[in-house]
């Protein structure tokens, strides 16, 4: 824990002392979340409770309340002027409390010495029914990962079955999706001016329940296939995807309607990306980047991962057909200046149990700093998921110089020894020719500064998989990419006298993976000297074009039928072949692999 003398005023007030303490006898907005509070900006409640507060209003955080008591978790903080604010943390609850084998976990990450059982399944719909039923006239804002992702009918791996959106069930009055700042800011100056919650319709990013569709004289209307129609037919369920995806990450993209029971869920578009100078106040509020003084003494470990780390963008144009980034947090690039990132870290080298190590120089993708497009225009007119799928866009400026200097720049800050980049790199990036000489440059830079100065022992980058066929379906570029980076980080090693290592991740029964797949997976990254440590089951989660193919056995875009392993034998058949060398695995795959008629993979995998 850190040392650092703190005052109990220095945070947002999580008791009625707390507020006692600041002489407050009422407060504006009361925020519930499912994580531990640590004021910190990778912490979602930490953020929304300082924008809050920085816009003039008395603000108090519940966090991980005891919903199986007699409620007094949410009764404490008495009834907010404006409105509750509730969000099931920095993950989804399903996907905190199950492994891909639905096993319940031990621990989770964001709370106290890491103790599991602190937040409930269906984190959101449970905290905002209680609220719902002890203050019915108060409004009720949902947020976060949880709720952004489920605004949408969308498929619940942990229940197997389609749910309508997080709206109905949690009878919130608004959602706010994605990154939260300019909707939430807008709601409150609304609702400052005198409006009623039930006419906040014209907010974009938010959404909310009607049984009237409001007209908009600058959004254009898309309408999807309706909830009860998507019970019945997966192929119409899975061809709203494509609409919800494209519509996501548009510069002006159009309003979305549901009709679900008797009213129609209206998804209002999302709001330009933010500025630089937006970012830069967002990340610039008054942290004290430690947990809560009521946790002194124990450890939270999701904070400890994080506590000398700084991330220096949001946003993801990579496009993974698994991952829920760019869904959150959008896929244009929003990067933070190079005077907000030096002023953090300099913050960081005067903590007292700083070592002069930062974690962690990263984003949701390592490298994607400071790019966009080069001809913005196009950009604007763009709707693809991805901008270096299925090849490195054109359009995109990819010079790594604006994020070398970054590096340096750090690395000469008094107090710091070493910086090392803990957040995966996209390498096709990298080795694709860029058509600009100094971009190039930039490429074989960057490249020879990670190895040489910003990697811990260890390399961690995601190919995922090495079947082509697998890797266009998860909008990953080709395993040969993989082969080329491991080229020059071993040629790159040998020259500069380092013996570090590679760490490949990959993923086994992602929809398209078949056996035949797994076991050539493990042939190609055995004759690379590889035995496998960081791997996972595929896990569907909502709102991700991988997790619409497992339940559909449709692809959106093409409507084409897709095979997924889905059953837990099916899944464990697939993982198997991870750990080739292991003797418990060794018969069975034999017998895979002669059913197949595979007898050049046997050779390969066990020799004669």
């Amino acid at each position: 824990m850190q040392n650092n003398p703190v005052q109990l005023t220095d945070f947002l007030p999580t008791t009625k002392k707390e507020l006692d303490l600041r002489g407050w006898d009422e407060v504006d907005v009361v925020l519930f979340s499912g994580d531990a509070y640590i004021d910190h900006p990778s912490f979602g409640s930490a953020v929304i409770g300082r924008i809050l507060e920085a816009h003039g209003l008395r603000v108090a955080i519940v966090p991980q309340p005891n919903w199986r008591d007699d409620l007094r978790d949410f009764r404490k903080m008495g009834r907010p002027r404006l409105f509750f604010a509730i969000s099931a943390g920095n993950m989804d609850s399903m996907v905190n409390h199950y492994t891909a084998n639905k096993r319940l976990r031990s621990d989770d990450a964001y709370t106290p010495d890491g103790k599991a059982g602190m937040r409930p399944d269906y984190a959101t719909i449970t905290y905002s029914n209680i609220i719902r039923k002890l203050y019915p006239e108060v409004p009720i804002v949902i947020g976060g990962i949880e709720a952004s992702l489920r605004r949408f009918t969308h498929y619940d791996y942990w229940s197997d079955k389609l749910m309508p959106s997080i709206l109905v069930d949690s009878k919130a009055d608004l959602l706010i999706y994605g990154m939260g700042e300019k909707p939430l800011v807008e709601l409150v100056q609304q609702l400052q001016s005198g409006k009623t919650i039930k006419e906040l319709t014209d907010i974009p990013q938010t959404s909310y329940l009607s049984k009237e569709i409001p007209q908009h004289p600058d959004w254009k209307d898309i309408t999807l296939v309706p909830h009860e129609v998507c019970l019945t037919d997966k192929k119409k369920y899975a061809s709203n995807f494509r609409h919800i995806e494209e519509e996501s990450n548009k510069y002006n993209a159009a309003r979305l309607l549901q009709h679900t029971g008797n009213r129609w869920v209206i998804v209002n578009p999302p709001y330009e990306p933010l500025s630089e100078a937006e970012l830069d106040a967002s990340f610039d509020l008054p942290y004290t980047r430690l947990p809560h003084p009521k946790y002194r003494g124990k450890t939270i470990p999701a904070y400890e991962m994080i506590k000398f780390s700084v991330n220096l963008h949001r946003g993801c144009f990579g496009g993974c057909a698994f991952c829920t980034i760019s869904a959150h947090q959008g896929k244009h690039i929003v990067s933070r200046s190079r005077e907000s990132i030096l002023k953090e870290v300099k913050k960081i080298t005067s903590m007292s149990d700083f070592k002069g190590y930062l974690s962690d120089l990263g984003g949701p993708s390592a490298n994607m700093y400071a790019m966009h497009g080069i001809n913005m225009e196009i950009c604007r007119k763009c709707n693809k998921p991805s901008c270096i799928f299925p090849k490195v866009c054109t359009n995109l400026n990819t010079d790594h110089s604006a994020l070398l200097d970054i590096y340096r720049s750090v690395d000469k800050v008094p107090g710091i020894k070493k910086s090392f980049i803990g957040s995966g790199v996209r390498y096709d990036m990298l080795l694709s020719d860029a058509k600009s000489p100094e971009a190039n440059k930039s490429h074989a830079d960057y490249t020879r500064e990670l190895i040489t100065n910003h990697v811990s022992g260890r390399l961690k980058i995601a190919p995922e998989h090495t079947s082509d066929r697998v890797l266009n379906l998860m909008r990953k570029p080709s395993f040969t990419y993989f082969g080329q980076f491991k080229a020059q980080f071993d040629r790159i090693n040998r020259e500069a006298g380092l013996n570090q290592q590679l760490i490949p991740y990959f993923i086994s029964s992602h929809p398209g993976s078949s056996n035949e797949d797994m076991a050539e997976l493990a042939a190609l990254t055995k004759n690379l000297d590889f035995r496998l440590e960081q791997v996972q089951d595929f896990t569907p989660t909502p709102m991700t074009l991988a997790t619409e193919i497992y339940y559909s056995g449709y692809h959106p875009y093409t409507l084409e039928p897709i095979y997924t392993a889905k059953s837990k034998d099916e899944k464990l058949e697939q993982r198997k072949f991870f750990f080739w060398y292991k003797k418990e695995y060794k018969n069975q795959i034999i017998r895979d692999l002669q059913r197949l008629k595979r007898p050049d993979l046997l050779k390969k995998l066990f020799g004669k």
